[in-house]
């Protein structure tokens, strides 16, 4: 054990003898990381300033539950029983784990292409699409990142000038229409949590007006997508019914109409056979107005049906115009800089310049020493 403990203690020394080492080196080299410091914080604000401000706008809201309606009693039994699993799912091809695919899916984002927004210097509203090929802002060194795609843009094939009448196409976009779905992504987003069910919407835009607009476009066009989904095969349902209510009521008004008309025609005739007609038109009179009246009802039904299809969303945090830039982070940016300039000096001092130095002894000795190069 005592020489497991003398074995040890010369390396321990040497470890602090090496940090002391360090530390005096670093000490000694004070001004050069001091000077690298300040050049990494001079760098760091002018990358923080350089970047554009974003603002970022969050919209949180609350579908309404409708597992208890759909399921009733079945639904509580299954549950019981340890079957009940996701009933949303099953009822619904379009449920809230799917709403983040259904605001990043490319027909909702050419959607909003022509939302009109109006910035907050701005005077007159401007279409989305031409809002952000004109008044998105880049940092200076963008410039310098495009220009190799610029100069290999040259040689390339040009592609035909847009046609002033192109009509947007989901299926077929063009390159810009693409770019322009891309960016978008970037800057719009939406998330479900998975214990609450409660869907945000993320918006991030240069100009607060502009991602507190869209951020609630974004919501309003969600929420109408997803009752356009829920209520459209009631809705169709309803058409079906208006349709056999309107040919049930034509018929009723032809046959009530052929009964008057017998009547006026054949006042006072005691024939059997007469009441016998007579009494065939108003069975179908009878017969037409019943099926007439079945129509109306179910036609009520269709709408009732419609309403209680139609999804209820409860907004949490509305869309507000934000005060604060979220991006970027300035202090970030600046500590981050200054602590890796400082890093590198230390880099330097303590291990590139000491092997550069070594370098530089070994071949002065080898010049000086012709043996040594024998």
């Amino acid at each position: 054990m005592a020489e497991t403990n003398q074995n040890n203690t010369p390396h321990e020394e040497e470890k602090e003898i090496d940090l002391l080492e360090m530390a005096i080196t670093l000490w000694r080299s004070r001004k050069k990381l001091m000077i690298w410091s300040v050049c990494g914080a001079v760098i760091g604000l002018i990358i923080a300033f350089s970047i554009p401000k974003e603002y970022s706008v969050s919209v949180k809201l609350a579908p309404e539950s409708n597992d208890s309606k759909s399921t009733g009693g079945l639904g509580a039994l299954a549950s019981i029983a340890g079957l009940g699993g996701n009933s949303a799912s099953g009822a619904d091809a379009v449920y809230p784990m799917l709403y983040p695919d259904v605001v990043s899916s490319v027909p909702f984002m050419t959607g909003l292409f022509n939302v009109p927004v109006k910035t907050k210097e701005g005077s007159a509203a401007i279409p989305l699409q031409e809002y952000m090929t004109e008044d998105i802002s880049s940092p200076w060194w963008s410039v310098i990142t495009g220009l190799p795609g610029k100069v290999l843009g040259l040689f390339g094939s040009k592609d035909e000038e847009t046609d002033k009448q192109h009509k947007l196409d989901n299926f077929q976009l063009t390159k810009e229409e693409n770019n322009l779905v891309s960016v978008l992504k970037g800057r719009i987003s939406a998330s479900v949590d998975t214990k609450t069910s409660v869907i945000s919407i993320d918006v991030t835009m240069q100009d607060p007006l502009v991602a507190a607009v869209l951020a609630d476009t974004v919501v309003n066009r969600l929420k109408e997508y997803i009752t356009e989904y829920r209520t459209n095969k009631a809705r169709r349902d309803l058409e079906y019914a208006n349709k056999l209510n309107d040919e049930a009521k034509q018929n009723y008004y032809e046959a009530q109409q052929r009964y008057a008309n017998y009547l006026d025609h054949n006042q006072g005739i005691v024939f059997r056979s007469a009441q016998t007609v007579r009494d065939r038109l108003e069975n179908e009179a009878t017969l037409a107005f019943n099926l007439y009246n079945q129509t109306a009802q179910q036609v009520q039904k269709a709408q009732a049906k419609i309403q209680e299809t139609t999804p209820v969303y409860t907004i949490i945090t509305p869309a507000t115009v934000p005060i604060r830039p979220s991006k970027p982070r300035k202090v970030l940016i600046l500590i981050g800089f200054t602590f890796l300039a400082f890093i590198s000096c230390a880099a330097w001092v303590l291990f590139v310049q000491p092997m550069v130095q070594s370098h530089k002894d070994n071949t002065a000795k080898a010049q000086n020493d012709p043996s040594i190069t024998e």
